[in-house]
């Protein structure tokens, strides 16, 4: 028997014995019966707000869950070996079949990265290639930065 059904039992029972509700008896039976009708439906809808939010939070669990699984293949991928200065790949040809455009690639490794801090804070790299254009828009703001290819002494 759920709660509803027990409170709606007692609200027969008050009203199958008939009691003198201008009695003080009757008025304090009456009383405690409607109260146990309004904690009941408190309690029904509290129940049902609680199924609610732990389906919600298994939802939200299977979806961690999801990246965590996503996050360890990724690192599955990488050897750390014994050398903490090297990084090798389990399966190189593998990884770039996955996602060609995943990560980005400075081209060979004796190229040079520059960095410069645009006035709005975003702080953008970029090659000698873009060096040599001479300027370089702020991906975040939309201003254009001027470079100068003179030397300086």
């Amino acid at each position: 028997m759920t709660i509803s059904e027990k409170s709606a039992y007692l609200k027969g029972l008050m009203d199958g014995l008939k009691l003198n509700t201008e009695s003080d008896e009757g008025k304090m039976i009456a009383a405690i019966v409607d109260l146990l009708g309004d904690v009941t439906k408190r309690v029904t809808d509290i129940e049902e707000t609680t199924i609610a939010i732990s389906d919600e939070l298994d939802e939200i669990e299977e979806d961690l869950d999801a990246i965590e699984d996503y996050i360890l293949d990724d690192e599955d991928d990488y050897d750390f070996g014994d050398d903490d200065d090297e990084l090798d790949w389990d399966d190189e040809d593998e990884l770039d079949e996955e996602d060609p455009e995943e990560g980005f690639e400075f081209g060979d490794e004796d190229s040079t990265i520059y960095e410069v801090e645009c006035a709005c804070g975003e702080i953008i790299d970029f090659d000698e290639e873009t060096l040599e254009k001479g300027s370089i828009v702020c991906p975040n703001c939309g201003e254009t930065l001027e470079f100068s290819l003179e030397d300086e002494e």
